[in-house]
């Protein structure tokens, strides 16, 4: 007689939708507050490197057809990774999830080069999505080592860009993940030095980093160029201004976002009387409002601007109806597409293949 085995699942219970507080019930909770306002910050939102990134899979899936496989989140955003999901995007950690030939995407936070020999290893069809800047930091790496150099490497360990970073040239680079750790970091030589750093850390910080650093080691080199790229710089700069003026700063960005989390940072240390960041709209808590009168809002590198436009759309609701955008900084930074896959679009007559990040418009 057959035997039948039966397994338990244990299904976990439904999310009830939180009960938000009424308009009505937040003003009368704020009986001094005659107006209320937003400012919203310029630049915000997507920059050329994730623009580029996140159209290299669109692209991707629509001329070579799903699934197509992509190392890591091509872009630390919950929504831009959903979405990219939906349309057959499948993400993975690791090449050795990848089956043998197929097609993978090296996500905008760059890769070390024993990723880009597993690739090999595995005959894997490869698209480096790696935005340029980042790229840059790489070329510093190689560079300097090949010139003897000890580097610094001021970034937070576990990033994925730290690891592609470090990758090019562990052997004689030392990771600072913050201020404290250079008081007390060792180095082989002290006269043949240079630090560099991830791309979308804390302007501030990172100076402040540098400054210890110097005070150890006064020979230490700056790199050739700023590190920290332009999306980052501007973004902060725009937080900065508009931090003073708010009595609440919301930040729209995920929590796995190093920019996004840095200007919660810089908001409070600039002002701002609280600052939080959500991913989506349903996310910010309306008790947040009691008592504010101005509503900073900004948003990661890596966020598309539809989702700014449904926190602003939610402070409406709650008479935050005067909407000011505050500019600090024009961006026209325009980046190709990455040479894997403009081959393929010339071959298939596409001429979209140059983009421009916050200056290109977004749905």
């Amino acid at each position: 007689m057959a035997t039948s085995t039966s397994t338990t699942v244990s299904l976990s219970m439904p999310r009830i939708p939180r009960v938000r507080r009424t308009p009505a019930e937040i003003a009368a909770a704020s009986p001094t507050v005659t107006e209320r306002k937003v400012l919203l910050a310029a630049p915000r939102g997507y920059c050329a490197g994730v623009d580029r990134a996140v159209v290299a899979v669109e692209k991707a899936l629509e001329h070579y057809g799903p699934p197509v496989y992509v190392r890591k989140q091509i872009v630390h955003n919950l929504h831009v990774v959903s979405e990219l999901e939906s349309r057959g995007a499948i993400f993975v950690e690791e090449n050795e999830e990848v089956p043998e030939g197929a097609l993978v995407v090296f996500s905008a936070h760059g890769v070390s080069p024993a990723v880009v020999q597993s690739a090999a290893d595995r005959n894997l069809q490869t698209i480096d999505a790696t935005c340029p800047l980042v790229t840059k930091v790489h070329r510093e790496a190689v560079r300097f080592a090949k010139n003897d150099y000890e580097i610094l490497l001021i970034g937070h360990e576990g990033h994925e860009e730290v690891e592609g970073t470090y990758g090019e040239a562990p052997e004689v680079t030392t990771i600072v993940n913050n201020p404290e750790e250079a008081d007390t970091v060792q180095v082989k030589n002290p006269d043949k030095l240079i630090w560099l750093s991830q791309t979308t850390l804390s302007v501030d910080e990172t100076m402040e980093t540098v400054r210890r650093l110097r005070e150890r080691f006064p020979n230490l080199q700056d790199p050739p160029s700023d590190d920290i790229c332009y999306a980052t710089t501007n973004r902060q700069a725009a937080i900065k201004n508009i931090a003073p003026q708010s009595d609440l700063v919301i930040v729209v960005g995920s929590a796995n976002s190093s920019n996004s989390v840095r200007l919660v940072e810089v908001a409070l240390d600039h002002g701002a009387k609280a600052a939080y960041r959500v991913d989506f709209a349903n996310e910010v808590d309306e008790a947040w409002f009691e008592g504010v009168s101005t509503v900073g809002v900004t948003s990661g590198a890596s966020v598309p601007e539809v989702l700014v436009r449904e926190v602003v759309a939610l402070l409406a609701e709650y008479g935050f109806t005067d909407v000011s955008e505050v500019t600090t900084a024009q961006e026209d930074i325009i980046f190709s597409l990455p040479k894997e896959i403009r081959g393929k679009l010339k071959e298939a007559g596409d001429e979209d293949r140059a983009l421009g990040g916050h200056a290109r418009p977004q749905a």
